[in-house]
């Protein structure tokens, strides 16, 4: 290329000293082939880790490297197509805009996720493997209908015990092959609650694997463990390696023990090899990836291989980052990296103490409206939390105050199939002729289909819709079992004695005769659990059954299904996200609900180091996600659940353990709620003294 140094200098200009570095790393031999050794870019929170990597990639295209022997590996399909859309702007440039062909016709065909290339390499090499080429890949709801199938072929579905769900038993799955663990060692560390079925689950897995290869068919994990398999043989690896003189990983702290063995059995000596990503931001052990890929992959080439740390943020003012730096300086394992941002303005992080969880939600929607007034858009405002079930109050909050909103990595609360199912039984119980409520309800009972259900509500009809009518009514064969207790419940809950007068003990009763059928229809128990604590705990704001049922159901959901639906058609809107779904996002202001310990480290992750230092990853991606300002929110009280309208039992919230001293340092203390000021006012004025100790010491 004529120009090549002018045009290096020119699509480098943009890039500070940390990125030209790792996007220029290499040297041309002798022969004139451009070589590097294996890379570990290290880019931290904001550090403009995509245009890195964008900028290495073409920087490997214009020296000469063809595109066809580049593998860029990313986790998403979307990822890889902005990457090449990236790469091929940057190159147009730097070739002074001559023509060049677009780069998705042919310049980087080897571009895509980890799952997609092991498709195209697996058809490839179908005869080395045993497959057929035109195998089939099962989707994730596809693998789950064929273990239900085996499952129910191995009457595993007719145990007298609660036998795991198909999506379970896929998880479990999944968890084995990607973590390469035992069984065993997989449910005693994940789904202890599963372990009495661990001979079961073997025999279901074992069958599992033999319908699919009876029927020449390959599920996501089996792409990645048939290519592991691949290139396990050496000969093979050899083979596979030589197509490639680069290979780029993104996100490489999201990767599994699978994905590092496959790319170092592809480039066993590093060469070629770049990997970027952040150790501090490694947040999904839970889909099986491992921190220690990214902490150990310098060591596993001798020389180790070059670290190279992106640390100017080009994200978050510099008061957010040095809450941040400290928060992550107090890890166990990293690589240590300072972030520092030319940002100006933005205020100090604040932690916020405030009553309950119902102040907390007050608290957040105020500041919103205030930030909203200022000119700052809902859309650039973020609520982050732990878990989905965290935002429960502050989303009946937002729909009273009339704040549209979205939310990401969890389900809307009044929308979650089983807070309807709940719901729906106090709103039949309310209104025998709510067909809709009765046949929801109805499907509730296993055997009981819409056929059935229909014959069920006509009969009640013809009894004045009298819930003692449903002693007379015959249900399907499975049904029978539970209809005696069904029957008790739908009449106990129709009593009228009860209807304005502590009703709030009818929605315990409710949830003792659903849990039974929660357990046996849904999984993630612990989180559908804790919504319908929630609920509990929100219906003694009202006085009667009809006031709560009418209030919640003001802003009616558009279906009937239990995913997260798009906002209301409005100017703008709010973002509600998990800390897992707000990766790679960025907002003018966040706040993080309940941050206290329990929640932050969760509970379940107390009792191992190593969940908690990722908890302390998670913190720190939440609180790295603000620009301008960031706002910790920790209510001092929960309110225990199952208790009067009137009653104030409650725990106190412990401060989070990651709220050090240090850390403390580097924010701003707050307090939001009701002061008694009147304890002030009030001074004795009388000098008089009473010996108190002398008559205790009397009475005995």
């Amino acid at each position: 290329m004529a120009n090549a140094a002018e045009a290096q200098t020119d699509y480098l200009a943009m890039l500070n000293p940390a990125q030209r570095q790792a996007a220029s790393y290499g040297q041309r031999d002798p022969d004139g082939s451009f070589r590097a050794g294996p890379l570990l870019v290290i880019a931290g929170a904001g550090t403009g880790k995509t245009m890195t990597l964008a900028h290495r990639v073409a920087h490997l295209v214009i020296q000469g490297v063809s595109a066809e022997r580049i593998l860029l590996l990313t986790f998403t399909r979307r990822a890889a197509q902005e990457m090449t859309r990236r790469v091929e702007a940057i190159v147009r440039h730097a070739i002074d805009g001559k023509p060049a062909p677009p780069m998705s016709a042919g310049m980087l065909p080897w571009s895509g996720t980890f799952h997609s290339v092991a498709n195209r390499l697996l058809r490839r090499y179908a005869h080395n493997l045993g497959l057929d080429p035109a195998f089939s890949v099962l989707d994730r709801g596809d693998s789950a209908d064929v273990m239900d199938v085996v499952r129910h072929d191995l009457q595993l579905s007719k145990k007298s015990r609660r036998f795991p769900k198909k999506d379970t038993c896929l998880a479990i799955y999944s968890r084995c092959v990607n973590t390469q663990k035992a069984l065993a060692d997989s449910l005693q560390e994940t789904y202890p609650w599963c372990a009495d079925w661990e001979q079961e689950l073997r025999q279901l897995f074992r069958q599992y694997v033999l319908h699919k290869q009876m029927i020449q068919a390959l599920d996501y994990d089996d792409l990645l463990l048939y290519w592991s398999h691949l290139v396990a043989d050496p000969e093979l690896a050899r083979e596979i390696g030589s197509w490639f003189d680069h290979v780029l990983v993104d996100e490489y702290q999201d990767t599994n023990l699978l994905q590092a063995q496959i790319l170092n059995a592809i480039k066993p000596e590093g060469h070629g090899i770049t990997v970027v990503g952040d150790d501090a931001q490694s947040i999904y052990s839970f889909r099986a990836a491992d921190v220690e890929n990214i902490l150990n992959f310098p060591d596993q080439y001798i020389p180790t291989a070059r670290t190279i740390s992106l640390e100017e943020n080009y994200r978050s003012s510099q008061p957010i980052l040095d809450s941040a730096n400290c928060l992550i300086a107090e890890a166990e394992r990293q690589y240590k990296k300072n972030l520092f941002s030319q940002r100006k303005g933005g205020g100090v992080p604040q932690y916020v103490t405030v009553e309950d969880s119902d102040a907390e939600a007050d608290y957040v929607v105020q500041k919103i409206l205030a930030n909203r007034e200022e000119g700052m858009l809902l859309k650039q405002q973020a609520v982050l939390f732990r878990g989905s079930h965290h935002s429960d109050r502050l989303e009946l909050e937002l729909v009273r105050r009339n704040i549209p909103y979205v939310k990401y990595g969890g389900l809307k609360f009044l929308e979650a199939a089983h807070v309807k199912d709940m719901l729906s039984i106090l709103k039949w119980a309310e209104n025998p002729r709510n067909q809709v409520a009765a046949f929801r309800v109805l499907k509730l009972l296993p055997g009981m289909g819409p056929s059935f259900a229909s014959r069920c509500f006509e009969h009640l009809a013809r009894a004045d819709h009298s819930f003692s009518a449903l002693d007379s009514f015959v249900p399907p064969a499975t049904t029978r079992v539970d209809w005696s207790a069904f029957s008790a419940i739908m009449q106990s809950l129709a009593s009228a004695e009860l209807a304005d007068n502590t009703w709030q003990l009818q929605l315990a009763e409710a949830r003792r005769w659903y849990q039974p059928h929660l357990e046996r229809m849904y999984d993630a128990l612990e989180t559908r659990e804790a919504d319908l604590e929630q609920l509990e705990q929100i219906s003694g704001r009202y006085p009667t059954r009809e006031r709560f049922l009418t209030e919640l159901t003001l802003d009616p959901p558009a279906a009937a299904g239990d995913l997260a639906g798009d906002p209301l058609l409005d100017e703008d809107y709010l973002i509600l996200s998990t800390v897992h779904s707000a990766k790679g996002q960025e907002w003018e202001s966040v706040f993080v609900l309940n941050f206290s310990d329990g929640n932050f480290p969760s509970e379940f992750a107390t009792g191992k180091a190593e969940m908690i230092e990722e908890e302390r990853r998670l913190l720190y991606v939440a609180m790295t996600r603000a620009k301008q300002s960031l706002q910790l929110v920790a209510p001092l009280r929960y309110h225990v659940t199952q208790q009067p309208r009137y009653g104030d039992k409650h725990v106190y919230g412990a401060r989070s353990r990651f709220l050090t001293d240090s850390l403390m340092k580097t924010m701003e203390a707050a307090f939001y709620g009701r002061r008694d000021d009147s304890a002030e006012r009030l001074q004795p004025r009388s000098d008089k003294q009473i010996d108190v100790a002398a008559r205790l010491r009397e009475m005995f």
